[in-house]
């Protein structure tokens, strides 16, 4: 992914509030069941630091997220860096609520150019992992009775 790419950008309308929406992708406990499992800790506070690892093979990714932005329930921004790598991006989500149902729009921008010759950080690779955690794993979560 390269500062000159288009911005990222996953869609996913969800049939609750934004609330509901919100306390997903903020709270710990509910980020562990559909986003990454071994995220230490989490807070909506600017400036908060959290970092944890995944691996793909025979290769590590600790990511690094600093909170930049919050308004509480409408958007939550943060840096993503990785220890191995050079590279600097940003994801934010934002939540737009209409009659109950709720719009959950990421957007990632790079801000920094990440390494050309890993996989993991092709553009393909990005929008197919966002299309996994939003339109798959988080749409699934928000869909079950036991997750509200």
């Amino acid at each position: 992914m390269k500062t000159t790419d288009d911005l990222i950008i996953v869609e996913q309308k969800f049939d609750a509030s934004s609330e509901i929406v919100w306390d997903a992708i903020t709270n710990i406990e509910r980020m562990r069941n559909w986003y990454f499992e071994n995220i230490p800790d989490f807070h909506t506070t600017v400036g908060f630091k959290t970092q944890f690892n995944i691996t793909n093979g025979n290769k590590n990714f600790l990511h690094r997220w600093n909170v930049t932005e919050v308004i509480p329930h409408k958007k939550i921004k943060y840096e993503w860096t990785f220890e191995e790598y050079n590279g600097k991006s940003t994801t934010s989500f934002e939540l737009f609520e209409k009659n109950n149902s709720t719009l959950l729009r990421l957007t990632v921008e790079v801000l920094e150019d990440f390494p050309d010759n890993v996989e993991e950080f092709r553009r393909e690779s990005c929008i197919a992992g966002w299309n996994y955690f939003i339109n798959g794993r988080l749409k699934e979560f928000l869909s079950t009775s036991s997750s509200l």
